[in-house]
């Protein structure tokens, strides 16, 4: 490659037509999925629009610029919820400093956990399914409007403070081990975190005491859910406490999934101007017990499980929580502040009606 971050063939903008009807794809290169046969494929598929393969973190920044600068209308990753998160963040951080009109973002199924694509039904890595998505994408899929959370300088779908952020911590460690043995090829998928959960996290739960946890009000009114999402009591108002007390899973989300299908933010779409906070306490026997409603999104225990609809929080916890960003480990924290992104972003959707006129 000629550069960090160049496509794998010449880019030439004005080849195919106004560039702002163009296609950019960013693949992370470091993806499960992202093969040389993959990357191949794109590369024969794209039919006009620029391939960026990025092998390191440092190559989002420069990517952004590229991609800004071009002013691209679709820019779609290739890789799981992290490259969308790094790519979104570095895209809207330059559009904002530029004062340039952002891209629309889609995404292509090629890492792991992959929520995301199960909110606009991307389907996978393989060459057909990816030219069924770009060929969508091309015939002028549907798009839909949504605001992503904004979190230590990261725009990300969800991020999450203890067991969720410690089970993948967990993942990383026995994916490196596995990646040592002919269980390599399956380490990076369900099979790891399955591993990684039962061998290493539970066991820990059994042991570990739940952090005290407080949730500060920051933003506008919240709201607490009850069953079926129902608003239980009257609004929390600016500054006011939501939560104080254990907590074994205190997360945030805008969208209802958090990897491999699993629902774990059933009310993330209830309103277009709030987040789904979710505060845990469930023990690792009635979590392996309710597994099947939980997985759907379908558990309700007042006692277990608390949901709020907020746009702006501040997350104390003591002892330090493990702290995670979509679906990325990024180590303890003993505090954390997010708000409900100002900056609404465009995301190809597979599921809404084409885009007509």
């Amino acid at each position: 490659m000629s550069s960090p971050y160049s496509a794998e063939r010449p880019s030439d903008p004005a080849a195919s037509g106004p560039v702002e009807q163009r296609i950019a794809v960013v693949v992370n290169g470091n993806a499960k999925n992202a093969t040389a046969d993959v990357i191949s494929t794109l590369d024969q598929i794209l039919s006009g629009g620029d391939l960026f393969v990025s092998r390191k973190l440092s190559d989002a920044r420069h990517i952004a610029k590229t991609l800004v600068a071009r002013g691209y209308g679709t820019v779609l990753t290739g890789g799981g919820d992290g490259t969308f998160t790094v790519m979104v963040t570095e895209v809207v951080h330059e559009a904002r400093r530029c004062g340039k009109p952002l891209p629309r973002f889609g995404l292509l199924k090629l890492g792991t956990g992959n929520s995301l694509a199960w909110v606009v039904g991307a389907q996978g890595a393989d060459k057909h399914e990816l030219q069924a998505d770009i060929g969508r994408l091309i015939e002028d899929a549907g798009s839909r409007s949504m605001r992503l959370i904004e979190v230590e300088g990261f725009i990300a779908p969800f991020c999450g403070l203890g067991a969720d952020a410690l089970v993948l911590a967990d993942y990383g460690k026995v994916k490196g081990a596995l990646g040592k043995t002919p269980l390599k090829r399956v380490a990076p998928g369900p099979l790891g975190y399955i591993l990684a959960a039962t061998t290493r996290s539970i066991p820990r739960f059994f042991v570990l005491k739940m952090p005290h946890c407080r949730v500060r009000n920051d933003g506008a009114e919240a709201y607490r859910l009850g069953p079926k999402g129902a608003i239980v009591g009257p609004p929390i108002p600016t500054g006011g406490t939501l939560y104080e007390g254990p907590m074994r899973i205190c997360a945030l989300s805008t969208i209802p999934y958090y990897g491999y299908g699993f629902r774990m933010f059933p009310f993330a779409e209830e309103r277009s101007d709030r987040m789904n906070l979710r505060i845990a306490t469930i023990g690792p026997v009635s979590f392996v017990r309710h597994f099947g409603e939980i997985w759907r999104g379908e558990y309700e225990n007042p006692e277990e499980i608390v949901d709020y609809l907020v746009d702006a929080v501040t997350i104390e916890v003591d002892p330090e929580a493990d702290f995670q960003i979509a679906g990325d480990p990024r180590g303890p924290r003993r505090t954390i502040s997010a708000l409900l992104s100002p900056t609404p972003i465009k995301l190809v959707d597979f599921y809404a009606p084409p885009n007509v006129g």
